[in-house]
């Protein structure tokens, strides 16, 4: 199990950004930790329509990371059923190399 480094943060941001725009999918800022202490991640919506993602990597494996960024993409175009479980499965293919 590979912990989650900066390297691999920002490689799965850039993956997960180029898949969003290419389903039309808001796409998320993301930046780790969480503001608030005890929070494996976060979602905040910001004046403008914006939305940042927050997900801690500390002791993390690589997988949860990913897991938790993909789900903030999901929350951020507030998707569910049949439509959020085809765009959880394309975001998971994009990020495949990178996790």
């Amino acid at each position: 199990m590979e912990r989650a480094t900066a390297v691999h943060f920002s490689a799965l941001a850039r993956a997960l950004a180029v898949e969003s725009r290419r389903l039309g999918l808001v796409t998320p800022g993301f930046r780790s930790p969480p503001r608030r202490f005890g929070l494996l991640r976060s979602i905040r919506r910001v004046t403008g329509g914006g939305v940042v993602v927050a997900v801690r990597l500390s002791g993390r494996p690589v997988a949860a990371v990913a897991g938790d960024m993909v789900d903030g993409v999901l929350a951020a175009n507030q998707l569910s059923g049949p439509p959020a479980v085809a765009a959880r499965a394309q975001l998971l293919a994009a990020i495949g190399e990178a996790a």
